[in-house]
C-alpha cells in the first residue's frame, strides 16, 4: 500500500521518471511473488510424482492433489487482463528445478514411511523423468 501512495505522490509532483521506476519494481514484486507461488505448487506436484515414481504405485489422493497443483499452477500463471502466461515453459521448467531439492527433502520424509535420506531417495528416482512428467502436466491443459 506504501508504494501505491509514494506512486501517487510522484505522479502529483510530475516526476514521471520516478513513477516509472516504482511502478517497475511494483512489477517486479508482483513477478515474484506470482514465482514464489509457483514454487509452492511446485513443491507439492512434485512430491507427489516423487513417491509415485519412488513407490511404483499412485493412489486416489496422490492423484488428486497432483490435479489440484497443476490446476494452481495454471491458474497462478495465467494472465488474466492480458492475456498470456507470466512464465513460458522454460522459466515453468526452472521454477520446477528451483522447488524439486524441497520436493525431495519432503518426499524422504514420506517414501515408505520414511526409510530413505533426501540423499538415497535422489539415486532411486529419476529427476528428469519427474520434472518433465511435472511439465507435461502444466502445459497439457493450458
Amino acid at each position: 500500500m506504501e508504494e501505491l501512495l509514494t506512486l501517487k505522490e510522484l505522479l502529483l509532483k510530475g516526476d514521471i521518471t520516478g513513477a516509472i521506476t516504482l511502478v517497475e519494481e511494483l512489477e517486479e514484486m508482483s513477478r515474484d511473488d506470482k514465482i514464489n507461488n509457483i514454487i509452492s505448487y511446485g513443491v507439492i506436484l512434485l512430491l507427489h510424482l516423487i513417491k509415485q515414481q519412488a513407490e511404483n504405485r499412485a493412489t486416489r489422493s496422490w492423484d488428486v492433489s497432483i490435479r489440484n497443483s497443476v490446476r494452481q499452477i495454471q491458474n497462478k500463471n495465467k494472465r488474466r487482463k492480458a492475456g498470456g502466461s507470466y512464465l513460458t515453459p522454460e522459466e515453468l521448467r526452472l521454477a520446477l528445478e528451483e522447488a524439486y531439492p524441497q520436493a525431495i527433502n519432503q518426499a524422504s520424509l514420506e517414501v515408505e514411511e520414511g526409510r530413505y535420506e533426501p540423499e538415497e531417495l535422489e539415486q532411486r528416482v529419476s529427476q528428469e523423468e519427474i520434472l518433465n512428467h511435472a511439465l507435461a502436466l502444466l502445459l497439457l491443459a493450458e
